[in-house]
């Protein structure tokens, strides 16, 4: 019972050992790898993040996990990361196989139940994003938006019945 609340002032000391010089470490590492690294842009963005938390509570918990390994860790999904973003960037390939588009599920109060039924999202769950939006009133939202982040945008109307939140959204108006 005693070794499940204290087993001896070692691994006590090795933790935070570990802990600072892997936290320093890891910020340096994050520093320099830019802000991107930490971006929860897509899907892949946030595989990303859990993966280093995952990373830094093993090499703090594990004895049988060394800090250099910890290390090697953290610069091989840093590094990944930063490949597959710089990539991104320059091949719409690659952009389209880590990332998500932006999907309308609803548009001038028509709910678009192909575009939900390819997200997986539910008519009671669209509701539930606009009751809890600014614009309450599913009759005065223009556009619902599953992000590529998976958060949701809900668009009120203009109040003056022009386009102006479209075209600020980057939804086409016509059609």
């Amino acid at each position: 019972m005693t070794d499940m609340l204290f087993q001896g002032w070692g691994g006590i000391l090795r933790t935070i050992l570990v802990g600072t010089l892997a936290y320093g470490l890891l910020v340096a590492a994050l520093r320099s790898s830019g802000k991107r690294t930490l971006a929860k842009l897509n899907a892949f963005d946030l595989v990303v993040t859990v993966a280093i938390g995952s990373t830094l509570a093993t090499v703090l918990l594990s004895s049988d996990v060394a800090l250099a390994e910890g290390v090697t860790a953290f610069a091989t999904l840093i590094g990944l990361q930063w490949i597959v973003a710089y990539a991104s960037v320059r091949s719409r390939k690659v952009a389209r196989l880590v990332r998500s588009e932006p999907q309308l599920l609803m548009r001038d109060g028509e709910i678009c139940v192909d575009a939900l039924r390819r997200e997986r999202v539910t008519q009671d769950e669209l509701m539930t994003v606009i009751r809890t939006s600014p614009t309450s009133d599913p009759d005065e939202v223009a556009a619902v938006i599953l992000e590529s982040d998976g958060s949701f945008s809900v668009i009120p109307r203009p109040e003056g019945g022009g386009n102006a939140n479209y075209a600020r959204a980057g939804l086409s108006v016509g059609g």
